[in-house]
């Protein structure tokens, strides 16, 4: 057994660590917090799937937030491959955001 294999649990956890550090330019508060993801799937290939919504069907970042995310996911060493996909069902609202969003923005 001299293979050594990635938990995806971990690796799950360094793309949660990657996807907060990528902020929303309109709310100072990171697309993780803000409940933006949705879905963040892994299989024992190590090729990702990231399941996200955007705040609005129009959001300025609709182009390139998507792309962000894909990019800095990718780049972590044990990432295969990265694919986002979005999605407006649910469509995103202020219930999806964590506590510590809700805090950050003055919400609580």
């Amino acid at each position: 057994m001299s293979e050594t294999t990635i938990d995806t649990n971990a690796l799950g956890e360094q793309i949660v660590k990657v996807l907060k550090s990528i902020f929303d330019p309109e709310i100072p508060v990171d697309i993780y917090e803000l409940g933006l993801i949705y879905d963040v799937f892994v299989n024992e290939d190590y090729d990702v799937k990231i399941l996200m919504t955007l705040t609005t069907p129009n959001c300025p970042v609709a182009e390139t937030l998507p792309m962000e995310v894909e990019e800095k996911v990718k780049s972590l060493d044990n990432v295969k491959s990265a694919e986002v996909e979005i999605t407006f069902d649910p469509p995103w609202s202020q219930d999806l955001m964590s506590e510590e969003a809700k805090l950050e923005l003055g919400m609580l």
